[in-house]
């Protein structure tokens, strides 16, 4: 890759990007360090996240598998016994 098609990719010079790049990551360092956060906690809070999204999505189905063979306890049978008094017609 040349240095203009680097330069097109990156969208400003490699040594201005790298710079800003360094800025950022500075301030973002005084941040994380003022509320006592470490990479580590960023990237346990994300798996966290997810875990939890993922766990709750299974609860809902659950519950909804669980209403739904509660409901059909009572349907299914009556459908059978409403079904078969209108065979004997």
């Amino acid at each position: 890759m040349s240095v203009s098609g680097l330069t097109r990719f990156l969208g400003d010079s490699p040594f201005r990007v790298v710079l800003k790049l360094a800025v950022i990551s500075f301030l973002v360092g005084i941040v994380m360090s003022y509320f006592g956060w470490s990479p580590y906690d960023v990237v346990y809070g994300v798996r966290d996240f997810f875990l939890q999204m993922w766990n709750m999505g299974f609860r809902a189905i659950d519950r909804f598998v669980g209403y739904f063979l509660l409901g059909a306890a009572i349907v299914v049978p009556a459908f059978v016994i409403l079904r078969l008094f209108s065979y004997r017609r």
